[in-house]
């Protein structure tokens, strides 16, 4: 509970795309990016759950090319286990940990889908990435994924003329939508991980989004957001949609205190009514 009223040092990236996008290379090349910037780096990647342990079975981890001496970076691996959203369970309170000690903390989801969008109540930018070939933007618009990324990113685009394809299906996808006066408006990038091409400009992209969030304020509005909805969510977790209801005022009434001081008081003052 301490760590979590620290400073909160770290941007949160969050990296979400289908299996076999690329993700995990991806994570490799940017990794590499800014720790030659300087930036210290974490890492959750959420793997699917091994059957006969329950445990993650560490695909992506083992994938993840890391200097084992290199201190300033660390990975932690969690199974999703029967979450649907793309997360694990103690994501949250694992990257606010984080958040306190690294300057980038980047969370890689096992998957998207059309309910695996959690990802973006808990990271400051949102990377969606696509392979050439995955589809065209009415599936995108199907699943809901253009209200999720800040930054959408074309995976493998060295199949050159399928990669213009899927880039003009996300702009078709993200044309559809409304935003309004002063958004932030989704680039989408093309980039090959492996040959080290447009990874560099992908880390700009990141470092722009998070300078428009601390410009507009955004950034601060949509971390109390996150805590509010990461609050709501453990309460209904633990005590169901009646305890959600009647932890309703004190769940609204103004607080300085973390989300998970908030989340033990709520729990008790619940647990003694029983």
């Amino acid at each position: 509970l301490s760590t979590a009223t620290k400073p909160a040092r770290a941007h949160v990236i969050g990296l979400t795309g289908p299996p076999g996008v690329g993700k995990s290379t991806l994570i490799n090349a940017l990794v590499q990016i800014w720790r030659s910037r300087g930036l210290s780096v974490g890492v959750i990647a959420v793997d699917p759950t091994s059957r006969k342990t329950g445990g993650a079975l560490l695909g992506d981890r083992t994938r993840l090319n890391i200097d084992p001496e290199d201190d300033q970076v660390f990975v932690r691996s969690m199974a999703a286990r029967a979450r649907l959203g793309g997360l694990a369970a103690l994501t949250i309170p694992a990257m606010v940990l984080m958040r306190a000690v690294f300057d980038i903390v980047l969370i890689e989801t096992v998957g998207i889908g059309q309910s695996e969008t959690d990802v973006a109540n808990v990271c400051d930018t949102v990377i969606f990435c696509v392979q050439p070939g995955s589809g065209d933007s009415l599936q995108f618009m199907k699943a809901g994924i253009m209200e999720v990324p800040h930054i959408a990113v074309v995976t493998k685009s060295d199949l050159t003329a399928a990669a213009r394809r899927a880039r003009a299906d996300i702009e078709g996808a993200l044309g559809l939508a409304e935003s309004p006066a002063g958004a932030w408006t989704v680039p989408v990038m093309l980039l090959s991980a492996a040959r080290r091409e447009g990874v560099e400009a992908l880390a700009d992209a990141i470092e722009r989004h998070r300078l428009w969030l601390a410009g507009t304020g955004e950034g601060g509005r949509m971390r109390a957001l996150q805590a509010r909805h990461w609050l709501e969510d453990s309460v209904r977790e633990q005590f169901g949609l009646r305890g959600l209801q009647r932890a309703k005022q004190a769940l609204s009434a103004p607080s300085g205190l973390s989300p998970f001081r908030r989340a033990a008081d709520i729990s008790k003052s619940l647990e003694s009514r029983d």
